[in-house]
């Protein structure tokens, strides 16, 4: 097995440094992204592999999650492409335990991620968000939950700041009118 040399270590140390710290972060973009736990995973995988793969690309210091966020937003949406040209497939093994699973799914988890990401959001709310246009929701998502700067997400999604605000204004006023009763309910009066 060949030795590492000076340079591939320091990059392995600068993409630690920089990257690595963004995890969690990018874990929880892909799930709501994704809705699924696994595919969320998977996406975040994809995200880091490519990357590490161009970061000799990446300017050390500037904003990295943005970067990041800009390589998983595009391989989601290069995922879902390649997926929705695919003939729908059943997987034989799936279809076998389909009682399994089902019953797997009423039991309450021990996860204690999936505990945790369920008590930060609320179903209602949850569900929502997941009802908005794909849109409007990537851009709530970005700026809202992930704290990025107009300017970070157009840069990220790739499209004019005017059409960022646009689809914020759109996607909060959806989110408002889905979660009036919500309020209500917990006592929230409208002004």
């Amino acid at each position: 097995m060949a030795e590492l040399t000076t340079e591939e270590i320091q990059k392995q140390e600068d993409f630690e440094d920089e990257i690595i710290p963004h995890l969690d972060a990018m874990y929880n973009f892909a799930l709501r992204l994704t809705s699924d736990p696994s595919d969320a995973e998977d996406l975040v995988q994809d995200t880091i592999v490519k990357a590490y793969r161009f970061f000799s690309s990446y300017e050390k210091g500037t904003n990295a999650k943005a970067w990041l966020f800009r390589i998983l937003k595009n391989s989601y949406i290069n995922n879902y492409r390649k997926k929705s040209k695919k003939p729908n497939q059943v997987d034989y093994d799936e279809v076998s335990t389909f009682y399994e699973t089902i019953r797997a799914e009423r039991t309450d988890t021990s996860d204690l991620e999936d505990k945790m990401f369920r008590e930060l959001i609320d179903d209602d709310i949850s569900n929502a968000l997941d009802e908005l246009p794909e849109d409007f929701r990537t851009v709530v998502l970005l700026c809202d939950v992930e704290g990025f700067t107009y300017e970070e997400i157009a840069n990220m999604l790739d499209v004019p700041i005017g059409t960022i605000r646009s689809r914020l204004h759109r996607g909060r006023n959806l989110l408002k009118s889905q979660l009036m009763e919500y309020a209500k309910e917990r006592g929230y009066q409208p002004d």
